[in-house]
Order: structure tokens, then C-alpha cells, then sequence
């Protein structure tokens, strides 16, 4: 390949390249809980491009390609709020989404003063539950979102660095 995952700011024009590798990555979620009306499938490119103008949303870029994205938002109470992290199929298992939810992290904390990182997956999802807990996340709690899956919400100091220790 010898190209480097580039890892930045998402622009405007990223809102397209984005809901598609959303779409993508996603599809294994559906599957997992027999459910392809999950939020992330649903989605409209119009509140993509809300989030976008509004939120931190990060991409991991191979050349021209979007392969990753995720979502920072800070909530009144000073939590950081990401969401949708995803990595195309194909790169998976490479240490992408830990790269993608540091900078969440780190945006959130250094550009909207986040003192605490809160996220939530499926309640079956174990790979991105083993993620989490590697970068320093526990559960606090569950909740059933809108489209009837059980997530779980795990939630970090944001002293805690982003650092990601990879299993051998």
C-alpha cells in the first residue's frame, strides 16, 4: 500500500465519504443484534452535515479515502461525549479505532475543556468493549437506546491519557 492513515479534522465535504463508511461499518452491529434500523443506519446525510459544522468529527484518511470517523460532542455538565467510531471493514484490527478515539479525546479535552469522556456501545459488542476498556474506560451503567439496543455506557477521567496498550 505505502501510504500512512492520516488522522484530522472532517470537513464539509467529508459528510458523504463518511455516512457511507458508517453505513459499512455498521452493518456488522445490525447483524449482531438483528436490528438494521440501529441509529447509525439510519442517519441522514443533512444531520451529517450538522454534526460536522457543529461537533468534532475526525477521519482517518488513506490517501483520498476515508477509512475511520468519530464524533466528539461536550454536554452542559462538562462530559465529552463520542460517538460513532467506526473503521472500514478492512482495516480493522490494526489499532485505527484506538488512533480515531484519541483524537476524540484529545480534542475534546484540549479544544471543549471535557473533564470526563463518556461513550456506550451494544451490550454484545465485545470488540469494542475490549477497545474501551483497554483505553482506560469502565461501565457505569445501561440504557436502552431508540432503536431498542441495550447499550452500555462506559465513562473516563479525562486525566486519563489516550494511550491504547496493544495485546501481543
Amino acid at each position: 500500500m505505502g501510504m500512512s492513515v492520516i488522522i484530522s479534522a472532517a470537513t464539509e465535504q467529508d459528510a458523504e465519504q463518511i455516512l457511507k463508511l458508517q453505513y459499512l461499518s455498521f452493518q456488522s452491529e445490525a447483524e449482531l443484534y438483528g436490528n438494521y434500523r440501529i441509529d447509525p443506519l439510519t442517519q441522514t446525510l443533512d444531520s451529517m452535515r450538522t454534526e460536522i459544522a457543529t461537533n468534532l468529527v475526525f477521519v482517518a484518511r488513506l490517501g483520498d479515502e476515508i477509512v475511520g470517523s468519530v464524533r466528539g460532542t461536550l454536554e452542559g455538565d462538562g462530559v465529552g461525549e463520542i460517538g460513532r467510531l467506526c473503521v472500514h471493514p478492512r482495516l480493522q484490527g490494526h489499532g485505527l479505532g484506538a488512533r480515531l478515539l484519541g483524537a476524540a479525546e484529545s480534542g475534546l479535552a484540549a479544544e471543549r475543556s471535557a473533564t470526563r469522556f463518556r461513550l456506550h456501545t451494544g451490550h454484545r459488542s465485545e470488540g469494542n468493549l475490549r477497545l474501551y476498556r483497554r483505553a482506560g474506560y469502565t461501565p457505569v451503567g445501561n440504557e436502552t437506546g431508540g432503536d431498542g439496543v441495550l447499550m452500555i455506557l462506559l465513562e473516563k477521567d479525562a486525566t486519563v491519557p489516550a494511550a491504547y496498550v496493544a495485546s501481543a
